[in-house]
C-alpha cells in the first residue's frame, strides 16, 4: 500500500442515509428548497437558519417527504409555544395530516409533541424525528438532551433545526452532535 491509498483508507465520507424529494411546494423561497431538498437527501443533519428564514415550512416539507417515503409518522419536537406556529404554517401552505399531541395520543401522520412530553411516545412508532429548537441539547448534562438522545437512539432519521447552534461555546456543538 502506498501513502495515497493509506490517506484514502483515513477519509471520512459523507454518507447519504435519505429519500429522493416528492414534495416541494412552489411558493418557497429558492434558498429554503435547497435546504429542504438537501436535508432530505441526507436524512441526518442539523440545519443552522437564522430567525425569519423559514425553518418551520422546511420542517413541515422535511416531515411530509418522509411521511409518503415511509408511511410511518414522523415528530416533530418543539418548544410548547412554537407547536401552534406549526400548525399554522401547515395550513398555510397546504400540508395536511399535521396534529399537536399533549398525551401521546395520535391519528395523523405528523405529530408535534413539545419537549416536556416526549415521555409519553414510544421512539418504535418513528421513523424521522424533527427537533425544532434543537440548542436545547446545550446543556451537556441536561436531562432533556439525555432523554432525546436516549428517544434517537433507533431512529433512522434525525434532524436539527435551530438560529441558535453555539450560542456560548463551542462545546455546545458537539451536545448536538451526539
Amino acid at each position: 500500500m502506498n501513502y495515497e491509498e493509506f490517506l484514502n483508507k483515513k477519509k471520512h465520507n459523507s454518507i447519504d442515509y435519505g429519500i429522493t424529494p416528492k414534495f416541494m411546494p412552489d411558493i418557497m423561497f429558492d434558498f429554503q428548497k435547497h435546504v429542504a431538498d438537501y436535508a432530505i437527501r441526507k436524512g441526518r443533519c442539523a440545519v443552522f437558519l437564522d430567525t425569519g428564514l423559514g425553518k418551520t415550512i422546511i420542517e413541515l416539507v422535511v416531515a411530509s417527504n418522509y411521511v409518503q417515503a415511509t408511511n410511518k409518522p414522523v415528530l416533530i419536537i418543539t418548544p410548547l409555544a412554537v407547536a401552534n406556529q406549526h400548525l399554522l404554517e401547515a395550513n398555510k401552505f397546504g400540508i395536511e395530516d399535521v396534529e399537536h399531541t399533549r398525551d401521546g395520543k395520535f391519528k395523523k401522520k405528523i405529530v408535534l409533541i413539545n419537549y416536556e412530553r416526549l415521555h409519553y411516545l414510544n421512539s418504535s412508532d418513528f421513523d424521522c424525528v424533527i427537533l425544532d429548537e434543537s440548542s436545547i441539547l446545550k446543556n451537556f448534562d441536561g436531562a432533556i438532551k439525555n432523554q432525546i438522545n436516549t428517544f434517537l437512539k433507533k431512529v433512522n432519521y434525525r434532524f436539527l433545526f435551530t438560529a441558535t447552534p453555539s450560542p456560548n461555546d463551542y462545546i455546545e456543538l458537539g451536545t448536538s452532535s451526539e
